[in-house]
């Protein structure tokens, strides 16, 4: 007999293996994949405000979940104009322990409204030169439109409600601080 050939004493055409054993309810022998299905995977917020630059992939990860069929992104990057004057970057400021309360408890909104699975807001602080990202919230959830709305959600009150500042630098060394007109401590005229 060559090293090739395979005698069929061991598997006559007869006998017919099971291609999976029997499954009993609750034994060590259930299917790895039901196992791991039934894991309930932990709701994450990742809230980071940073000098550090944004990556779109870096905070996308952070919300990917096999659970998940979508993730929503929101991205506010720097343009380069506003009302007619060039702009070369924006500043950022915030008052970060009201600020990181400020956006847990919107988290927390997010999760009483929308079932959703993860949430993470970055938002850059200090210069951030035009094109760049001055923030990135990244949600996901089973289905589209519940990360869609959290999204739009999340940057409406982030707007509205949290402590930061923004000043903008134009081409002609000069600059102005811009207050967000959805803030609730803004004057109305």
């Amino acid at each position: 007999m060559s090293s090739l050939e395979i005698k069929s004493s061991c598997f006559s055409p007869e006998k017919k293996l099971p291609l999976s054993p029997p499954l009993v309810e609750g034994s060590a022998f259930e299917p790895l994949e039901k196992a791991a299905n039934e894991i309930e995977e932990k709701a994450e917020d990742t809230i980071e405000f940073t000098a550090k630059r944004l990556s779109i992939d870096e905070v996308s990860q952070l919300v990917a979940s096999p659970s998940c069929g979508a993730i929503s992104l929101f991205v506010g990057t720097t343009r380069n104009h506003f009302e007619g004057k060039r702009v070369v970057s924006l500043e950022y400021e915030a008052y970060l322990p009201m600020a990181e309360k400020e956006v847990r408890t919107i988290c927390a909104d997010i999760r009483q409204k929308w079932p959703v699975r993860h949430i993470a807001v970055f938002h850059r602080l200090g210069l951030v030169p035009v094109s760049e990202a001055s923030i990135i919230i990244a949600v996901s959830s089973a289905h589209r439109a519940a990360s869609l709305e959290a999204v739009s959600y999340a940057i409406d009150a982030l707007k509205a409600k949290v402590p930061i500042w923004k000043k903008e630098m134009y081409g002609e060394s000069s600059s102005s601080w811009k207050g967000n007109k959805e803030c609730f401590w803004a004057t109305s005229d």
